[in-house]
């Protein structure tokens, strides 16, 4: 009878177990990654200086430091987990001339971007995936001048819609996205999010059984510059 009572426990400490396994991974891991960078308009200031001229990536300043990456949703046996991978190895310039954005061309490092578990990066940048050793950079480009006339001096944002050149594991796909400017003091600050199906570019979201990783996401920036 004690024996019964001893397998009738661990079966349902087993079960117990399955059931919160994807509960105390997200535990573990500190449940959601925070949110991609964004422009703040934390210590804002008014714009100093003119629009015009060619405007390089600086690494910027809290809370508006360059960084870009992706986000994605990972399931869980049934559980959420949102991820979100970056990197401050960004370079690149615009420039602007008559107050129209004339181009802006952005670089990343993608061996760079990074996670909170070297496991996931590692596998991430692997052949199957993004292949960093065979593309280590991913760029961003403006498609078409951008009118930026109404861009505030005051410090505030505007949201600006941009047509962009996305190019990952060298295959380049066009995208529109509203893109954040914000013009403090001697700076330019822009953020957004390009929507992306991980297919577009031939990446294939790996799916290892009780870990899933789903077909669409982000390609997340937010670069800071400054007058060359």
């Amino acid at each position: 009878m004690r024996r019964l009572l001893w397998i009738i426990g661990g079966l349902v400490v087993v079960v117990a177990l399955v059931v919160a396994a994807p509960f105390i991974y997200k535990a573990a891991r500190g449940g959601d990654d925070a949110p991609a960078a964004a422009v703040s308009t934390e210590g804002a200031e008014a714009a100093a200086g003119e629009l015009d001229g060619r405007w390089v990536v600086v690494p910027g300043a809290e809370p508006n430091l360059t960084a870009a990456g992706y986000t994605v949703k990972e399931v869980l046996r049934g559980e959420p987990v949102t991820v979100v991978g970056t990197t401050n190895k960004v370079t690149g310039e615009a420039v602007i001339s008559d107050t129209s954005l004339e181009s802006a061309d952005f670089q990343v490092e993608v061996a760079g971007v990074g996670t909170d578990i070297r496991q996931r990066d590692d596998q991430a940048h692997s052949p199957s995936i993004l292949d960093a050793a065979a593309y280590p950079l991913a760029t961003l480009a403006l498609a078409r001048p951008v009118d930026m006339a109404d861009l505030p001096a005051d410090g505030t944002p505007a949201t600006v819609p941009m047509q962009v050149d996305l190019t990952v594991k060298g295959t380049t796909v066009s995208k529109t996205v509203e893109v954040t400017v914000l013009r403090s003091g001697e700076q330019v600050i822009a953020s957004g999010s390009v929507p992306m199906t991980w297919a577009e570019v031939g990446v294939e979201p790996p799916s290892l059984g009780f870990v899933t990783v789903e077909p669409t996401g982000t390609i997340d920036f937010l670069v800071s510059l400054a007058r060359a």
